[in-house]
């Protein structure tokens, strides 16, 4: 995907040996449509050459104050100036601390000072230098000035030593960046989501579940939370890698799922229930795994119980949130997602065709509500999440 298609960034590189992991990042960036800048302290140069980042980018890398390459010699006004951002991955605490305090003493400093553009910094140190008291004061300083502070991690560190200060990975940084740039027109809101399927226990081996792989419901949570959501993800079962910024709950039964969710929906604006819910499950589930001999040939004669109905029952909250609840059908789908919304009492429902969404890297959507029919067009199911975000946000401003 391009999310990051038209984007100039100017990548800055302060002294640290994460300096490896910036080449990674530049190749992703560029991956996403994205193109790099590269701008070097000279401490940086002492763990990457200009000459692998040049050939990364292909674009000279700027390491001079001076350099005479730019035809006014004001290379940290011409750079700033082109850029849609500043990214300084790694950042030291030199470095942090001279922006703290508008000190200026080569090319990255002074542009950054003397920028029009966003910067994003991404700490790199060991943890002792994060946890001295003036590199947190610095932090906190640059941050109260509009500055965005990605990580750091904690983990294992080139000192040996470990703890928080470790610089965040590629592909953190990438998504972050990628999150920053899109649209915000969820700030401020809690959003509440539902993803995956259930699983239903048998015996302590088997279960009932479905073929719902959660990948819909996880990309509407990482695109509620690039739309400046705070997020909680209530997941069944999958195998799924949590998005960046998100606080992701598992259970595994639809009980388990309606005991977290009426607990947390408190306070959330906005309820999404995309997780594929058993209806039943199965009543006395056996404490110990059912034997071929002791069932008999025509296998075991299982009784089923309704599970809790957890979309209806947050719509039906004295103070509910904004609630959208998904129709996966087989059959009849404008029929049975109309009844749905009705039945439900949402404001509203997402469509889809089962056999054309379960596993699979995309899907196509149908909206209802009191507007009407709206399609959304089979696409990537991030791209579509993005295009489902935005619609519920703004059909929740309409109705506030």
């Amino acid at each position: 995907m391009n999310d990051l298609a038209g984007r100039h960034l100017v990548l800055g590189m302060t002294g640290g040996i994460a300096a490896y992991k910036t080449a990674e990042l530049a190749r992703r960036l560029q991956d996403h449509g994205a193109t790099v800048q590269v701008v070097m302290t000279e401490g940086a140069t002492h763990f990457i050459t200009p000459v692998t980042m040049q050939a990364l980018t292909g674009r000279p890398v700027f390491t001079d104050q001076w350099d005479a390459r730019q035809p006014n010699n004001m290379a940290h006004i011409d750079l700033s100036r082109a850029a849609d951002a500043i990214v300084v991955v790694p950042a030291s605490a030199d470095f942090i601390a001279k922006i703290a305090h508008g000190l200026c003493d080569d090319l990255l400093t002074t542009m950054c000072v003397a920028r029009a553009c966003p910067l994003l910094v991404v700490p790199a140190m060991n943890l002792q230098m994060w946890a001295h008291p003036a590199t947190q004061r610095n932090a906190r300083q640059i941050a109260d000035d509009g500055v965005v502070v990605l990580g750091p991690a904690s983990g294992d560190q080139a000192c040996g030593e470990i703890g928080s200060g470790r610089m965040l990975e590629p592909d953190e940084i990438l998504d972050d960046l990628i999150a920053f740039f899109q649209p915000k027109p969820m700030r401020g809101r809690r959003v509440l989501i539902t993803a995956g399927p259930t699983r239903e226990p048998i015996d302590p081996v088997r279960a009932i579940t479905n073929h719902s792989s959660g990948k819909m419901g996880y990309a509407i949570a990482r695109a509620a939370h690039e739309a400046g959501a705070e997020v909680t993800l209530v997941s069944g079962p999958t195998a799924l890698a949590t998005p960046r910024g998100v606080v992701r709950i598992d259970v595994e039964t639809a009980r388990q799922m309606y005991d977290v969710v009426m607990r947390e929906v408190a306070g959330a604006d906005c309820f999404i229930a995309v997780a594929a819910v058993a209806d039943w499950h199965v009543i006395d589930a056996s404490e110990h795994k059912l034997k071929k001999a002791g069932v008999g040939s025509d296998g075991p004669i299982l009784k089923f119980a309704q599970n809790p109905d957890i979309l209806a029952a947050v719509a039906a909250r004295p103070t509910a949130p904004y609630c959208v609840g998904f129709a996966a059908e087989t059959e009849d789908l404008h029929a049975n997602a109309e009844s749905k919304l009705a039945r439900k009492k949402v404001q509203l429902i997402v469509g889809n065709h089962a056999h054309e969404a379960f596993g699979r890297d995309d899907n196509a959507l149908t909206l209802y509500d009191a507007r009407g029919r709206t399609t959304l067009e089979r696409a990537d199911k991030l791209v579509l999440a993005r295009q489902l975000v935005a619609a519920i946000a703004e059909r929740m401003a309409t109705a506030s």
